[in-house]
Formats: C-alpha cells, sequence, structure tokens
C-alpha cells in the first residue's frame, strides 16, 4: 500500500512539472498544486497529506473537541483524495450532526470510531490478540481491536479474564500463545500485562485503563503498575489509548 501510494505521488508531482514546463499553468499553480502533494490548509485544520507516503498510514483524525463541521470538512478532503478514514473519540452527538460521511462509513459507538476505507485492507496472516480484564474495560479494548482491523489485522478477541479469576485467562492459553503480540487492557491495579507476560513468548503491549476506585486515581495506579512490571517483554502506551495500542500493534505485526 505505502509503496502504491508513494508512486502515485511521485506520478503526480511528474504530472504538474510537465503541465508547468507546457505552458499548461502557471507558476503560482504548480506551486499550489505541488503544496497539495504535502499539505491541504482547510482554515482550521492543515491536513498531512503526505503522511501515508512517509509512514505507510494517512493522518488519523482526533475527533474530541473538533466540531461537526470541521470533522465533515477533513473526512471530506481526505475521501477526495482517497485516502482511508480513521477517527477517534468521536462522541455520538457529534457523529449524528455529520452530513459529509461516504455511504459506507462505519460508526462504532461503544469505541466511539469511525472507519472508512477506499478500498478493503489486505488481511495480514497473523494474529493480534486483545485482551481486557473487565467487561469495563472493553471500550478501550474496542478502540484497540478495531484500529488493528482498520490496518488490516486479524483481530482475537479475549474479553473479561482479569486476575480475579485466573481460570478464565488459563482456559484461553492457546489463543493467548498463537497471537504474534498481544495488547492487555486492564484498569484497577492493572496487573493482567504482568501475569499474560509470564505465560507467552510474544511482545506485549500494555493499555491502563481509567476504571477503578478512589486509590485508581483514574488509571494513573494500573499505568504505574504496568510501567513497573516484573514481566519481561511488556511495553505500555497512556492511559485508555486503545488507538496507539491497536497502531502498534499493526507496525509489530508487518515486521
Amino acid at each position: 500500500m505505502a509503496l502504491e501510494e508513494s508512486k502515485d505521488a511521485a506520478e503526480a508531482l511528474e504530472s504538474v512539472l510537465t503541465a508547468f514546463k507546457a505552458g499548461g499553468i502557471d507558476g503560482d499553480e504548480a506551486a499550489r498544486q505541488i503544496r497539495g502533494q504535502f499539505f491541504t490548509d482547510l482554515g482550521h485544520t492543515v491536513l498531512d497529506t503526505d503522511r501515508a507516503q512517509r509512514t505507510g498510514s494517512a493522518e488519523v483524525v482526533f475527533g474530541a473537541g473538533k466540531t461537526a463541521a470541521q470533522i465533515d470538512d477533513i473526512v471530506a478532503s481526505m475521501v477526495e483524495r482517497g485516502n482511508d478514514v480513521l477517527v477517534t473519540r468521536l462522541n455520538e452527538a457529534t457523529f449524528t450532526k455529520l452530513e459529509k460521511l461516504p455511504a459506507n462509513a462505519q460508526y462504532h459507538a461503544m469505541s466511539q470510531l469511525l472507519c472508512w476505507h477506499s478500498s478493503p485492507p489486505k488481511l495480514l496472516e497473523h494474529t493480534v490478540a486483545v485482551v481486557s480484564a473487565g467487561t469495563s474495560d472493553m471500550h478501550v479494548a474496542e478502540e484497540a481491536a478495531l484500529t488493528a482491523e482498520f490496518y488490516g489485522n486479524n483481530v482475537q478477541r479475549i474479553y473479561d479474564v482479569g486476575v480475579a479469576g485466573l481460570h478464565r485467562l488459563l482456559a484461553r492459553l492457546g489463543d493467548l500463545r498463537s497471537a504474534r503480540v498481544l495488547i492487555v487492557v486492564a484498569g484497577m491495579e492493572g496487573a493482567l500485562p504482568s501475569v499474560v507476560g509470564g505465560l507467552v513468548d510474544k511482545p506485549i503491549i500494555a493499555v491502563p485503563t481509567s476504571v477503578g476506585y478512589g486509590a485508581a486515581f483514574d488509571g494513573v495506579a494500573a499505568l504505574l503498575g504496568m510501567m513497573t512490571s516484573c514481566a519481561s517483554g511488556v511495553s505500555v502506551v497512556n492511559i485508555d489509548n486503545g488507538f496507539g495500542a491497536g497502531f502498534l500493534a499493526n507496525r509489530i505485526n508487518r515486521l
């Protein structure tokens, strides 16, 4: 995908320069079109249109704090360029106000994700396992799982297998060990990634959630517990950052 997009970008630039050389466009128009290959100024947002060529993945839109009109403009611009669209933290109230979505865009209320593909992604061979401690963590786990799926990963969901009942986790040991990379989501004291880390030989991305009572400090206790895990091979993303975990798992799964 990235190589194809890079080739398309090179051909587009060559077309602009050819048109300028032939006198079909003037210098100002040539400069405008060349800038458009790298960024698009929407007034309220400067869209990084070169990101897919640089990194292999188009810009992802953080929906929180943006108006419906702003998100409409951003999505319409990305769709026009043929970029896949992923909007995170898009609450349902804002989603219902959007007016410029393509017909086959999908919205997932639990994870607050909006997805659209210009064409279906090619599925990777290996599996990403998304493991969550409790049902209360599911919204973050789903953000991670759907993000990984957005980029073409096969995802195995293993939910509600926290340390309060380890027999539930051990019953899924085969699934845990068959994954190439694991995302482990937990709130409260955040112990689950350490347990999983002692059972598998694959990289683990730990996601602390803000689930828990007072001394959980909105996920800080889980974050610190995961960062000081005695299990090897555990890395940690920010509190409630399911997207970051899903994106990183995709990168690892493509190695």
